[in-house]
Order: structure tokens, then sequence, then C-alpha cells
């Protein structure tokens, strides 16, 4: 498994891993509404492509594929953070989160934040995040609950 940067034509690679993450593993933590709202479907692949672009994630491939990706944003925002189901708990994560307090050091930004999952937050904890504040995001009219996280670099 490498990682690289995003390139056009990730995108319908990265959309399934976006759903195998929400609908395979945080469905764990979450009601079926709420990883339906959160992760559809029948999203609009031009909006997807838009966004995937817009955030430039890196990508972690295997064998020719992504199996996941995460970016980090100028600010030090992390937009989005995900890992496959088939390579969960396989270090793929923590190489990824890796790479991007790497991304971060070189720019010199001084804080991380994301607004993470409830499956994520213990993961995000293990990397030295802290809780800022429990959130009750409305996604497509259902609440999707996460949390504000950062951290000081």
């Amino acid at each position: 498994m490498r990682i690289r940067e995003f390139r056009i034509g990730d995108e319908p690679g990265l959309h399934q891993v976006f759903l195998s993450a929400i609908h395979e593993i945080a469905i764990r933590d979450y009601t079926l509404d709420q990883v339906n709202a959160w992760a559809p479907r029948s999203l609009d692949p031009m909006l997807w492509a838009d966004r995937m672009r817009g955030i430039a994630p890196f990508v972690v491939e295997h064998e020719g594929r992504p199996v996941a990706y995460a970016d980090v944003q100028d600010n030090g925002y992390i937009d989005h953070f995900f890992v496959s189901a088939p390579v969960a708990r396989q270090g793929v994560g923590s190489r990824l989160m890796r790479r991007i307090h790497q991304e971060a050091a070189h720019k010199g930004i001084p804080l991380l934040t994301s607004d993470v999952s409830r499956t994520a937050q213990p993961f995000f904890m293990r990397f030295g995040f802290r809780m800022v504040e429990e959130k009750q995001p409305i996604i497509r009219g259902i609440v999707v609950p996460n949390a504000s996280m950062e951290k000081r670099l």
C-alpha cells in the first residue's frame, strides 16, 4: 500500500471508500437512517467529484485501487478521513494520520481540527486529539452526532 496525492479520476473510487467506511463500519455507532442520510448511495457524481477536487485528499492505494483517503486543508481542518472496511484495523488509518501530520508540519500548521464521527473519535484520541464540543449536525433532515476535535502541534 502506498500513499499518494489525489488525481483526477480518483473520485469514483473515493466514493466507494466513503460508502464502505460509513455503511460497513460507522453503522455500528449510528442508526440506518443516520447512515443513509450521511452517505446516500445515490449521491450526484458531479457534486462528489467537485468536492473531492476541492479538498484534494491523500489517497491510500492498494493494487491500483483507493482503499482510504484523508485531507488536511491549509487552515488545519481535516474534512474527510475514511478507511474502507476491508482494510480497517490494519494500520492504514495510522499511516494516513501520520501523513496528515507530516503535511501539517511541512505547511507550518499549528492546530489540526476536525468534526469527527462517534466511530472515529477513539482513533483521533489515540493521536492526541481532544474533544472540544459534542455536536448535533442535521444532514438531509436527520441528526448525525459528531464531535469537534483538535490537536495542537
